[in-house]
């Protein structure tokens, strides 16, 4: 579910930013190309709830470089259309709503934190239905 998060998440990015900015799902040691984001799932957690339904909790957090001498500003600009783009995301052809949105500013690098909290309900596999059943029954009469 987490990949299936981040994908609508980049989706969401890409529609709103666009071709000019790259979009990184994995670490980039070398080559980072500004300016980009970088999708990380930080904190999940997953509690029972009742029966085979669970609560997940999944925080992520959206990083943006910039690329102007202004990055502060150009942070900014961008911490606002992250908002509206992140709000709604949409995951498996079903919306699910982003909360705890709020951002952190850390050596000119914006860190764009968004939960998307679901319950979820865990199918059990069941073993092979029996086929045929043989039985004798003896019934005596009054």
């Amino acid at each position: 579910m987490i990949n299936k998060i981040i994908d609508g998440i980049c989706i969401a990015i890409h529609s709103e930013f666009g071709d000019d900015y790259e979009i990184y799902t994995e670490t980039v040691e070398q080559g980072l190309k500004e300016p980009c984001f970088s999708v990380v799932c930080v904190n999940p957690a997953s509690e029972q709830f009742f029966g085979k339904r669970y609560f997940r909790t999944n925080q992520l957090c959206i990083h943006y470089f910039p690329s102007s001498s202004d990055k502060k500003t150009e942070c900014c600009a961008v911490l606002e259309r992250l908002m509206d783009a992140l709000e709604l995301i949409s995951i498996d052809g079903d919306t699910v709503r982003g909360t705890a949105m709020h951002g952190e500013f850390v050596e000119d690098v914006l860190h764009f934190f968004v939960n998307y909290d679901m319950f979820v309900y865990k199918e059990q596999s069941r073993g092979p239905a029996m086929e045929n059943v043989k039985y004798n029954s003896n019934v005596k009469g009054n």
